[in-house]
């Protein structure tokens, strides 16, 4: 552990160092030499993946940031009152857009003490913490930077009533039996009867919805998608020619989850010099590269209570295209 900063209002603790960092050499080495290859959609967001994400969540077809961010701004007081949250811890952090809509309104109940902001990109949480403390007077922030999956249990012991916010629609990239796990390492977070979960899901619809927010037609989730490519290039000295990689998104109705994929455009040889691999693609062959389920709410239930978790209550946007859902432990 480093401490990069540490104030009266706000100490920033660093849990990415050697050997901790994210592995996406491990990642591509197991993923790339599966006989149906495959890679984890956390190494999207390099500083370009991350700018071309923004302006995905400013596109027309893409409903769930903007879903999301309404439930928030019609509830965020019923969610505090509902919890008396005193504490907000969120997974994935980023800029805290949309949480400063939770924190304005445990401002406004006079329950604000800590934000615990937990993100693997350093200087967004230095920065995140810096303009908090300076929004709301009376602030303390205590950031984590690392990654969630991981370093979970770096999380200080609660400062009062504690709400774990896992927002975005993040936990439908876990496979099943991830989500159940990481759902139970999150009730570990959680006291009974006094702290809550806070889990955005993106809900079933129809499939030419949700195909169209993961395939726009302006094209950005397709480089959103082919940046992959280029992280690892970059990263681990290898050779993808990005641009003969096709983007595909489909809804696979059986799963009830979205997958994009890169699709070959041709044979090729591709060196991953870093890792001495070399790896084959054959003309047509697929690399998946993101899953995102999509939940009912039986569906909804049945992962947290598989994780000890109790569902209390629902929240949805006017369209019922996205939920924020309020769980305690059991």
């Amino acid at each position: 552990m480093q401490a990069l900063l540490s104030t009266d209002a706000i100490l920033v603790e660093s849990y990415v160092g050697p050997g901790e960092e994210r592995s996406l050499a491990d990642d591509v080495l197991d993923g790339l030499t599966r006989p149906f290859k495959e890679l984890p959609p956390k190494h999207f967001y390099d500083a370009t993946g991350a700018e071309l994400f923004d302006r995905i969540c400013e596109l027309p077809e893409y409903y769930p940031t903007r879903a999301e961010r309404a439930i928030l701004e019609d509830r965020s007081a019923d969610i505090v009152a509902a919890t008396g949250a005193a504490e907000l811890v969120e997974l994935g952090s980023g800029t805290a857009a949309k949480t400063r809509l939770l924190l304005a309104a445990m401002a406004e109940a006079r329950t604000l003490r800590r934000f615990v902001p937990v993100d693997v990109t350093e200087a967004m949480v230095l920065e995140c913490a810096d303009a908090l403390v300076d929004e709301f007077p009376g602030l303390r922030v205590h950031g984590i930077v690392g990654d969630f999956e991981r370093h979970l249990r770096h999380v200080p012991p609660p400062d009062g009533p504690r709400v774990v916010a896992f927002l975005g629609g993040t936990i439908g990239n876990f496979p099943p039996g991830s989500r159940r796990r990481f759902l139970r390492a999150l009730g570990r977070l959680l006291r009974p009867g006094v702290d809550h979960l806070l889990l955005g899901t993106d809900l079933v619809k129809d499939p030419a919805v949700i195909e169209a927010a993961y395939d726009d037609s302006a094209g950005v989730t397709a480089e959103f998608n082919r940046n992959v490519l280029r992280v690892i290039n970059r990263e681990l000295d290898a050779d993808f020619d990005v641009e003969a990689f096709e983007h595909v998104a489909f809804f696979d109705r059986e799963r009830e989850w979205i997958e994009m994929r890169l699709r070959a455009q041709r044979r090729m040889d591709v060196d991953v010099r870093e890792l001495g691999l070399k790896v084959a693609f054959a003309p047509r062959e697929e690399l998946r590269t993101e899953i995102s389920a999509k939940f009912t709410v039986d569906r909804l239930r049945g992962d947290l209570a598989a994780a000890g978790l109790e569902l209390r209550e629902v929240l949805t946007d006017p369209d019922r295209l996205f939920a924020l859902s309020l769980s305690s432990r059991k």
